[in-house]
């Protein structure tokens, strides 16, 4: 049967396709170094691969192997692929390399649907969740330890250059090579490891600075409470959603559980993103720090924040009413937070972020198979700009229906 028979007119597979081809990969295009006639194996087309990681994203697929393995097995990855072969290291390399790609993609997506007024910027809801990150509780470390590893790792990778310089033979020479680049990268990360413990120091009292752990594994990677009480290694993964639409505008992904000080960075993200400051901001109790509300009110013509006011250690006091010391954006905050229609509005918050976070997990957003910030922050917009697409054609849709 021909590939093209292989899918229905309105299957998802055709719809990733039709965006990627509409997408300008120029930048892309300019980093590959093969040419036609020369040596080596052809590169393959970037939007074949963008297709496929932003398919195999909405799929819950988030293996290189696993995806791989589907291209030549699922009828859907086969008719994205059009007969051309694939292998993991090129998947699992292009899927971390192009973060600033990415990032300008997700910007993309969010400006052809404004284009089409399909999304209003006015409100957004912001949520963060902890993704456990590929690294265990054995491999968190104190300064000595990482500092032995460290000696240990630089004595390795000298062993093996030598080894390598001494063996003549290649299938040897090709295998202490790898065993030089796996060695390299450890002492890398180890190099990361020691760089961090003084950020992870500072958050010790002084009698337990020594105490302070950091990952061999992924350096990057902090224990965090997780959703189910509890501590693991995770990034926190942060999205900002438009309360009317369900189109992720922001993506942020930070080394920290804590949600505090988060509002007025991603509204500045968005300001830069698309020019304009949103009007309102729908965030849970861990956000609402005083000073992050002030900042953002000053914001643009203002950035009005609905977050519910924590209750007072007094029960007999009233948290709506103002405090010895607020400041007339906080007593604002207040005031607002006790009204019938800010509960109202508050509500949205539940239906978009969340809603938004359990797709990103029912898509495998739970446990990361990559390591280090930069790269978790590539799989989070891959997360963002999948979603986007699916919204899109949702919403164009609903636009039609409705005349």
């Amino acid at each position: 049967m021909p590939l093209d028979n292989l899918l229905d007119t309105d299957h998802q597979a055709r719809i990733i396709w039709g965006f990627v081809t509409g997408l300008d990969l120029t930048p892309l295009d300019q980093l590959i170094r093969s040419v036609e006639g020369g040596p080596g194996a052809p590169a393959t087309d970037p939007r074949l691969l963008t297709a496929l990681w932003l398919y195999a994203t909405l799929e819950g697929v988030g293996s290189a192997r696993a995806l791989n393995g589907l291209c030549d097995q699922h009828n859907a990855f086969r008719w994205l692929c059009g007969g051309v072969s694939v292998n993991y290291h090129t998947l699992s390399d292009f899927r971390v390399a192009h973060v600033e790609f990415l990032d300008r993609l997700l910007t993309h997506s969010v400006a052809v649907l404004r284009e089409q007024d399909l999304v209003d910027l006015n409100r957004v809801a912001q949520d963060g969740m902890r993704v456990r990150a590929s690294a265990g509780a054995a491999s968190f470390h104190r300064r000595r330890t990482l500092e032995e590893y460290l000696t240990e790792a630089r004595e390795q990778v000298q062993r093996l250059k030598e080894e390598l310089e001494d063996d003549p033979a290649a299938p040897s020479r090709r295998q202490a090579a790898a065993q030089e680049r796996a060695a390299a990268e450890r002492e890398q990360r180890l190099r990361r490891a020691l760089a961090r413990l003084p950020e992870r120091e500072a958050k010790k009292k002084a009698d337990d600075k020594e105490k302070a752990r950091v990952s061999s594994t992924d350096p990057e990677a902090t224990v965090m409470k997780m959703a189910d009480g509890g501590f693991r290694p995770a990034y926190n993964v942060q999205f900002s959603t438009t309360c009317a639409d369900q189109v992720i505008v922001g993506v942020q992904v930070l080394t920290v559980g804590s949600d505090l000080g988060q509002i007025a960075p991603m509204v500045e993200q968005i300001h830069e993103r698309f020019g304009v400051y949103p009007a309102e901001v729908l965030v849970d109790g861990g956000f609402a720090k005083h000073e992050d509300i002030e900042a953002v009110a000053g914001q643009g013509d203002g950035c009005t924040v609905y977050a519910p006011v924590p209750a007072p250690k007094d029960p007999k006091q009233d948290r709506y009413k103002p405090h010895a010391g607020d400041s007339a954006v906080i007593v604002r905050w207040r005031e607002r937070m006790g009204t019938e229609a800010a509960k109202g509005i508050y509500k949205e918050r539940a239906a978009t972020a969340e809603c938004v976070n359990a797709q990103a997990r029912n898509r495998g957003l739970v446990r990361l198979l990559v390591r280090g910030l930069r790269r978790v922050k590539a799989l989070a917009l891959w997360y963002a700009i999948a979603h986007n697409v699916v919204r899109g054609v949702r919403l164009r849709a609903a636009a039609v229906a409705g005349g």
